[in-house]
This record gives C-alpha cells, structure tokens and sequence, in this order.
C-alpha cells in the first residue's frame, strides 16, 4: 500500500503549542483533568479538529470526538486517540502525543484528498492520569462499560469537586451517550515511558498487550505514644510494621522478575510527629504482570506478608484492593497492521509489552485495538524532563496513517 509521508514538522509545532497550556518552569506540564489548563488544551484541539473539517461531538464523560467522514458514514469508525490530561509534573508527550498524532493523520488525509472507505476519528479520553480524579482512566472505561457513568461523575478530588461537577465547570458535559456504538478498530500512539527501545536502538514499539494491575490500600494500625518512655519491646510502631511490609513488596516483584512489577509509591504517617512513635500508616500497594495467574499469586503473597508482620509486630492491617485490570492482549489484526507499517517503512522495531495502562486497555473490551511505542530519552516520563525525537514522533505517526489506511480502506 503507497501512502503519503506525515509532516514531521507540523506534528512537533502542534505539540509545542499544546505543551504551552500548564507550562511548568522546568520544561514539563501540568495539566490536570479539568482544571482551567485542560479547559484550554480541549479548546485548541476542538478548534484544530473543526478546522480539519471535523465534527466534533463530547460525550457525557467529557471525552471529546472529532470525525472525519467516510464515503460509507454508516461504517464503524477507526478510531485514534489518548489523552491531553497530564500528571503534576508531567511531560509534553505522554497521552498529548496520541491525540494529535491523530490529528496529523486527519490533517495528512486532507493535504493528499485520501477519502477512507470508513469514518475516522479522533478522540482525547477525560481523565486519564488519575492525578486530580480517581480511578485512572475513568473516562475510557464508562466507555467499554468498566466503570459505571454515574458514579464516575460522582467522584471527588481532594477540594471535594466532583468530575460531572468540574465537566460542567469547564463547559465539557457533553449530552452524547458514552460507548455502546460499534468501533471498527482502535489505535493509540504513545511514548513508551520505559527503556527498552532506546537502549536497543528501536524505532517502534509494536505493542502486543499490556500487564495487568492490581492496586492495593494498606492501613497498618498500631499504637502511637511518647518516643521517650516506653521501651522498645511493648512498643506497637505502625510504621516499623510498614517499612518491613515495604520491603516485603519489593521481595514479591523480584520474585516474579523479568515481568513482575511492584510499587510502593504513596505513604502517610500519623501522627507524624518527630518526638510520637507512629499510631497508624496509609500505604499504597501497585502489582503488575502480564500473566493473570501471576498476578493473582503476587496479591496473595501480599496478603500474606502483611499478614505475617503484623502478627509479628502486634499490629492490624488491612489491605483493600482497588483496582483490577487484567492483563490484556492487543487485537491480532490491529498488531499485524501495525507490525505491516513497520516494515513497510522500515523502521527498526521490536514487539513489546506495555508496562503502563492506557485508554486501549479499557477500548480492547469492547474494541479491536493496537498500539504503537516511540522512545522516549532515558525511558522517562510522568516528569518534566521527558522528551521524545521528533523524528520519532513522526515515525510513530507515519505507522499510525498506515495502520488507519489499512484498516479503514482508502
């Protein structure tokens, strides 16, 4: 199949002019999910996609659509797309990438007259991060029916703000119903956030699937009281408890290594005080692997080694799990077009497997979905200093326009 050369130069100035919406001093960005900043990405976007000659619909979970018509416009869509909300010290490429990589694949459409045989679209999934709402990628997941719509709405940052509230603040509460329509295939562009393509020298990750999550809340109960005179051995110290079970965390993903992965990466102490042995400690537990039943055997050994320290150490625990995402695996033929665009350009690749979550991971439910790696510099991201090549970014998104092509007919 010939087809067209996106334009590297466009995408890169695209992205530098959406990175100027949460600007931090460092070269990052922070942009929470509908925060003012947010509010400004998704203006630009919308305007840019309307100037595109796209209509733009925003469903009911603030997810924002722009569609490019099809000569059959009854045919399910072939849909791109990832998010422009950012973590607090976030990048410019992380989620930004994949949505105006679709963009330039509207664009590159337009510059050569391509008429698909399917309607493309592009969308930009609320929420995605997290960071200001929870759970993560909330949006995507009403959408492929993971999450209900109305207690997602309901949901609440730190102020007490709701989602549905903070839509409707922003002018973001679409009337479109979230989901339930059929979608021909889903492709998301994104940096890989790790290091294995630009330590082996890749081009382009093609992404077979992505680890499975299971998020844990551990509250570790003991007994706080004066640091000077009780002895060491009637002390019941929360946080001696929670540091072993840390460890124990650690234990666990090693354990399962090359695929385990296990993070502790939020904890708090009361009374937190210099001169008080702690009373109690809030930690938060992250487990993945791409095997389910492994993922299951590393909750359970978990469950056990806080178990088995608290005893130890006279406290109490408990450990609530969250958040559940199974390990998914990409459509064949979404993966096989990409895998074809790759070499059909040439571009060193690998096959690889997502370490994060992503929206494809909750649109591989209800959809045929791919996705495509770039490198990112050092394999950092969810920080300021992440960066990407642009002619990486191009690369992914020459893929990205075969992959659509390829399935979308042209």
């Amino acid at each position: 199949m010939s087809i067209p050369a996106i334009d590297g130069e466009r995408l890169w100035s695209t992205l530098m002019e959406m990175a100027r919406f949460g600007a931090t001093p460092k070269g990052g960005v922070c942009r929470l999910a509908l925060t003012d900043e947010d509010k400004a990405a998704r203006d630009l976007f919308s305007r840019w996609c309307a100037e595109a000659g796209c209509s733009v619909t925003v469903d009911r979970m603030g997810n924002v659509f722009a569609r490019r018509s099809g000569r059959d416009d009854a045919l399910p869509p072939v849909v791109m797309g990832s998010h422009l909300d950012s973590q607090p010290t976030g990048g410019k490429f992380d989620g930004a990438y994949g949505v105006l990589a679709g963009l330039e694949v509207v664009r590159t459409l337009n510059d050569h007259a391509i008429e698909t045989e399917a309607p493309v679209e592009v969308v930009s999934w609320t929420n995605e991060e997290g960071s200001r709402f929870q759970p993560p990628m909330v949006a995507s997941g009403v959408f492929a029916g993971a999450f209900d719509l109305e207690e997602s709405l309901a949901a609440k940052d730190l102020e007490g703000n709701t989602l549905g509230g903070e839509l409707a603040r922003i002018g973001y509460a679409g009337s479109a119903e979230v989901g339930g329509r059929p979608v021909a295939a889903y492709f998301e562009p994104h940096i890989e956030q790790g290091p294995i393509l630009e330590t082996e020298g890749k081009v382009i990750g093609v992404v077979t699937g992505a680890l499975g999550q299971r998020w844990y809340e551990a509250t570790v109960t003991g007994q706080e009281t004066h640091a000077g005179p009780p002895p060491m051995d009637v002390r019941r110290d929360a946080l001696v408890g929670a540091a072993r079970m840390i460890g124990e965390v650690r234990r666990i993903g090693v354990e399962h290594a090359p695929d385990g992965r296990s993070t502790v990466g939020f904890v708090t102490v009361h009374p937190n005080s210099r001169n008080v042995v702690p009373g109690s400690v809030f930690f938060s537990v992250d487990l993945r692997h791409p095997d389910d039943a492994a993922l299951a055997a590393m909750g359970e050994a978990l469950r056990e080694a806080c178990n088995a320290v608290a005893g130890d150490e006279g406290l109490e625990v408990k450990l609530e799990e969250i958040l559940y995402f199974p390990a998914q695996p990409f459509d064949p033929d979404c993966v096989r077009a990409v895998r074809e665009g790759v070499e059909a350009l040439g571009y060193a690749h690998r096959d690889i497997v997502s370490g994060a979550g992503h929206d494809a991971v909750n649109l591989a439910r209800v959809a045929p979905t791919g996705m495509i790696f770039v490198p990112c510099e050092g394999g950092i991201s969810h920080a300021e200093i992440e960066y990407a090549k642009p002619e990486d970014l191009a690369a992914g998104c020459n893929v990205l326009l075969y992959a659509v092509l390829e399935r979308a007919g042209a």
